[in-house]
């Protein structure tokens, strides 16, 4: 089979076009293309009139050395990649050896968990918060009634904080391996649509997530995993060798057990503070990461759709259009969108109360009205909370708690529109676009709940932004405050062996532990952590 990259054609082309297109690049006769399969598809908008479907194809051809020989020097014509995965080892029949714990059942330790009961290991994951039907029900607790059950809501529970995203499946990791190939396959496997194999920027949506997640973890049981949801790790039991090794020996839980433990992933999320402040207190290397905060911001998708598409906006085939954008300020800061969401809303997404944390979220048909992203600005620990590796939580919870109070303490979030932000003044009255945001926005001035930098550097970037994206910056456009739970504000170090710099046993793992931003990339740290932990307990 031979790959075909770069192919361009126009968006109305047809199936015959595009073997045409092939039979044409690859310079061959119709009856020497004998199959024909797309390995992905995306789109070049850059000229909105004149859209065109960019292809990755693997064909077969009636002489693939001739063909090869031919384009020897086109990087655009090569052998098609091996992208199955291959066990790096595997437990041997009747291994009775250490079980593996993964603590959190999110993207990381799913995938992780899954890959070792492939293997044969057997692994006991620990969850804190519950299975994702009954973590659905409170998520909408607090959406609805504004009840916050801080185990079980868009953070805590089975599927991890990806569960109520917009389920987007790509990154830009280093992935020679194919790891990420492995994700997907896997996702398709329990339920995922095939295109999300095809399309270049693919996603799945809250709904089918969760069916997914749940064929999984039957999927791992079957193979002798083992689930405890509703169990919090509240302490690790670390011993010091006579060699002066730091090993892990167990965990404390909070049903009251003690679980003899030696290899253990963490792969707690972003968002498991406490679990940070009790690895700290034990002496595990921890350090100070980057993230960043913001608000989040909304536009009728249909905005959006024609300042991408032009005349094409509303085809089928491109779907709703998405951004990203970025600007470097005067103040030396970065604003940037995150985590855009197009046909999807705003939600809530705190764990904790007293606290207002926004988040965004999409179903896989992306229909709704607004399009929203994070529209947040960098965070350094060097320059902001110098000096202890937990401070960023001390930050983040700060300005969680003004926006709180900011929204009428009653887990309404603090809004504002955005020509009002601009004119520096609290918005009274709703204009053109009406917020998403569940359990209700609150108009108000947003400089009440974020710092002044952070204000200063939006304000710089809005017009810039508006020059890019036309109506971006429209005076009725809403802001809700806060987005703070970008990414983790820690980092618990690791070596090259995946496990703890200075505890033997513990193996940090996606995105809580900072090495991970998103669904795949956190799912494709899950595998390559499960393999190194694998190959600790049966060497290759």
């Amino acid at each position: 089979m031979l790959r075909l990259t770069d192919l361009a054609l126009p968006l109305d082309h047809t199936p015959a076009h595009l073997e045409q297109a092939v039979c044409e690049r690859l310079g061959i006769a119709p009856g020497d293309l004998e199959r024909l399969t797309v390995a992905r598809r995306g789109n070049d908008a850059r000229r909105k009139a004149a859209i065109k479907l960019v292809y990755s194809l693997d064909v077969m051809v009636s002489d693939e050395a001739e063909v090869l020989a031919r384009f020897a020097d086109d990087p655009h014509v090569r052998p098609t990649p091996d992208t199955s995965y291959k066990f790096v080892t595997r437990a041997p029949e009747g291994y009775d050896g250490p079980r593996p714990v993964v603590i959190g059942a999110g993207p990381c330790g799913l995938l992780a968990a899954l890959v070792l009961a492939q293997m044969g290991f057997k692994p006991i994951i620990i969850e804190r918060g519950k299975a994702v039907r009954e973590r659905t029900k409170d998520t909408w607790g607090l959406w609805r009634r504004s009840v916050l059950d801080p185990e079980s809501n868009v953070q805590f529970g089975e599927g991890g904080a990806g569960t109520f995203s917009d389920g987007k499946l790509y990154s830009r990791i280093k992935d020679q391996r194919h790891l990420g190939r492995k994700v997907l396959t896997e996702f398709v496997k329990a339920g995922a649509p095939d295109d999300i194999l095809t399309e270049a920027h693919p996603h799945i949506g809250t709904f089918r997530l969760v069916t997914m997640v749940m064929s999984m973890r039957e999927t791992i049981e079957k193979l002798g995993g083992e689930y405890r949801f509703q169990t919090r790790v509240e302490d690790f039991e670390v011993e010091k060798g006579e060699d002066g090794i730091r090993r892990l020996a167990g965990l404390h839980l909070s049903t009251g057990e003690y679980l003899p433990a030696s290899h253990v992933i963490m792969a707690v999320g972003h968002s498991a503070r406490d679990t940070f402040h009790v690895l700290h207190d034990r002496g595990v290397h921890i350090e100070a990461k980057p993230f960043a905060i913001g608000v989040r911001i909304e536009h009728p998708q249909s905005w959006i759709d024609k300042a991408r598409y032009g005349p094409n906006a509303g085809n089928d085939i491109l779907g709703a259009a998405a951004y990203s954008l970025s600007h470097k300020c005067s103040n030396g800061r970065t604003v940037y969108s995150f985590c855009m969401c197009p046909g999807g809303r705003v939600v809530a997404a705190t764990s904790e109360e007293g606290r207002v944390v926004t988040n965004g979220m999409s179903q896989y048909s992306r229909a709704e009205f607004n399009a929203n992203s994070g529209l947040v600005v960098d965070i350094d620990p060097e320059r902001d909370y110098p000096g202890d590796p937990l401070a960023g939580i001390a930050f983040q919870r700060k300005f969680e708690e003004l926006a709180f109070k900011a929204g009428g303490s009653n887990y309404k979030a603090p809004g504002q529109k955005l020509g009002d932000f601009l004119e520096e003044k609290p918005s009274a009255e709703f204009g053109e676009v009406t917020p998403s945001y569940q359990p209700g926005v609150h108009l108000t001035d947003l400089k009440q709940c974020l710092p002044d930098f952070v204000i200063d550097s939006i304000r710089e970037a809005l017009p810039v932004f508006g020059r890019q994206v036309p109506g971006y910056d429209h005076p009725d456009v809403v802001m809700t405050g806060v987005e703070t739970r970008t990414s983790s504000p820690v980092r618990i170090t690791r070596g090259r062996d995946f496990q703890s710099l200075n505890t033997y046993g513990l193996y940090p793992a996606g995105e809580g532990a900072g090495y991970a931003g998103g669904i795949l990339s956190a799912a494709v740290d899950g595998i390559r952590v499960a393999e190194a932990l694998a190959l600790e307990l049966v060497p290759a």
